[in-house]
C-alpha cells in the first residue's frame, strides 16, 4: 500500500523527531520546493478572484478567544492558556477567524466593499492526542488556505458558487479527486452557538448553492457556529477526511459587532463565510503525495530537471545550462557524482519529470536530450527549445509531460 509517510522519508520531502515533537513535522528543503509552489499558485488564484491577502499572528489573548467561543466550545481541542501576567494570559489559536473578525473591524465598512474577502495561508495549532498524530495528516501545526469572506445576506448564494468554482479549479490542477461532498449539519447537545432562525437561513442557502450536486447529509458534523459544505478525500488506506470547506457563520458577526454601512444609511450586519480552497498544506501533501506515488505533476515537482552530463568534459555546458534553467524559473539541478547510469536510476527514483544528458556531441552543438519521468526518450533538441517545452507544461500545470498539442 502507498504510504506518504514512506514515501515522504524515501523522496526527503518532510521529517519528525522526537525533539521537535510529536505531530510537529519538518519540512525538507525538496517539500519545501514543492509546497511552496502550491502556495504560489493557490495565493495567485486567491487574487485573481478578489481576495486580499493579510497576515496575522499565530496566538492572541485570552479574551480574543472568550469572544470568539473557541474557549467555550472548542477549549478540548486548545493548547493551554499561556500566563504572562496576572492580567495577560495568551493562546495559540486553533482557527484564523477571530483575527480576520479584527482586519474586517480595523475600520468602518461601506455595503460597495462587499464581498470582502480576507484570505491567508496562516499558522493555527490543535492539542491532538499522540495516539492520533501520524505523518502529515494528522498534526498539531497547522498551517491553513483559509480566508473569510464578509457578504451581505443576499450575496451568499453567488459567493458559494463562487467558492464551489475555486474549489473545483484548484482541485483540478492539483490532481485532487474528491470523493464527494457532505453537508454537514446540526446533531444533539449543546456545542452550538446562535438561536435556530439563523442556523435554519444557513442550511437553506448551503442546500441551494448544492442544487444539482450529489451530497450526503452529516449530522452532528457542524461547526458550533454554523453548517458547512465538506469536500471529502478519501486515502490509501480507505480513510476519509475534508480537504475543503465552506462555512456559514451569523454568530462571530453579532459577537464581534461587525456592521456596513447599507445604501440607505443604516448599518446592517454582514455574514461571514469561511472558507477553504484545499485545507492545511499538511493534509493536502499527505493525499498528494499518495495519490500522485510521489510524482507530482510537473509544474510542483521538488526538481524538475536534473542535468547529467556524460562525463567530466561535458560538466561546464551542463552546469551553464542549469543556470539558464533556473533563470527561466525551473527548478534544476546538476548531478556529476558516478555512472551515468547510477545518475539516471536516482533521478527515476526522486521521481524527477525530466532528465536532461548533455554529451559530447550535445555539448558541441548547444542541445540536449531529455528523458521524461515515464521512460520516454526525445530527439536531441536545442538548449532553448527545451526549456521552452518544459516551461510550457509548467505554465499550464499539465499533469502530462509534453505540452498539450
Amino acid at each position: 500500500m502507498i504510504d506518504h509517510r514512506r514515501l515522504g522519508r524515501d523522496l526527503e520531502l518532510f521529517a519528525s523527531d522526537p525533539l521537535a515533537g510529536a505531530g510537529l513535522p519538518i519540512w525538507l528543503p525538496a517539500g519545501a520546493a514543492a509546497r511552496h509552489a502550491v502556495e504560489e499558485y493557490v495565493r495567485e488564484l486567491e487574487r485573481r478572484a478578489g481576495y486580499r491577502h493579510v497576515y496575522s499572528p499565530p496566538l492572541g489573548r485570552r479574551e480574543l478567544f472568550e469572544l470568539s467561543g473557541h474557549l467555550g466550545y472548542f477549549a478540548d481541542d486548545m493548547f493551554p492558556p499561556m500566563r504572562l501576567s496576572a492580567d495577560d494570559e495568551f493562546v495559540l489559536r486553533p482557527a484564523l477567524c477571530p483575527h480576520h473578525a479584527l482586519v474586517y473591524r480595523a475600520r468602518g465598512r461601506s455595503y460597495r466593499e462587499l464581498p470582502l474577502r480576507v484570505g491567508e495561508l496562516g499558522g493555527m495549532y490543535r492539542a491532538e492526542r499522540s495516539g492520533v498524530l501520524g505523518g502529515l495528516a494528522r498534526v498539531r501545526a497547522i498551517s491553513l488556505n483559509d480566508a473569510h469572506n464578509f457578504c451581505a445576506l443576499e450575496q451568499v448564494g453567488d459567493e458559494v458558487h463562487e467558492i464551489l468554482r475555486l474549489i473545483r479549479e484548484a482541485h483540478a490542477a492539483l490532481g485532487v479527486r474528491p470523493a464527494g461532498f457532505r453537508l454537514s449539519l446540526r446533531g444533539p447537545g449543546e456545542k452550538y452557538v446562535g438561536d435556530d432562525r439563523s442556523w435554519a437561513r444557513a442550511e437553506e442557502l448551503l442546500r441551494e448553492a448544492l442544487d444539482g450536486v450529489d451530497f450526503t447529509e452529516g449530522p452532528g458534523e457542524a461547526a458550533f457556529y454554523g453548517p458547512k459544505i465538506d469536500i471529502q478525500i478519501v486515502d490509501a488506506a480507505g480513510r476519509e477526511s475534508t480537504i475543503s470547506t465552506i462555512q456559514l457563520d451569523f454568530d462571530k458577526p453579532e459577537k464581534f459587532d461587525l456592521s456596513y454601512t447599507a445604501a440607505d444609511g443604516s448599518r446592517k450586519r454582514p455574514v461571514m463565510v469561511h472558507r477553504s480552497l484545499v485545507g492545511s498544506m499538511e493534509r493536502l501533501f499527505a493525499y498528494l503525495i499518495e495519490v500522485h506515488a510521489g510524482a507530482f505533476p510537473a509544474w510542483y515537482a521538488p526538481v524538475q530537471l536534473v542535468l547529467l552530463p556524460v562525463d567530466d568534459g561535458q560538466a561546464d555546458p551542463a552546469v551553464d545550462l542549469c543556470r539558464r534553467a533556473e533563470a527561466a524559473g525551473l527548478r534544476a539541478e546538476v548531478e556529476l557524482a558516478g555512472s551515468l547510469g547510477a545518475r539516471i536510476r536516482d533521478a527515476a527514483r526522486r521521481k524527477v519529470p525530466y532528465v536532461g544528458v548533455v554529451g559530447p556531441r550535445e555539448a558541441a552543438d548547444g542541445s540536449v536530450s531529455l528523458r521524461l519521468r515515464d521512460g520516454r526518450g526525445l530527439d536531441p533538441m536545442p538548449v532553448a527549445d527545451a526549456l521552452g517545452l518544459i516551461g510550457r507544461v509548467v505554465a499550464a500545470r499539465s499533469a502530462g509531460l509534453l505540452p498539450a498539442t
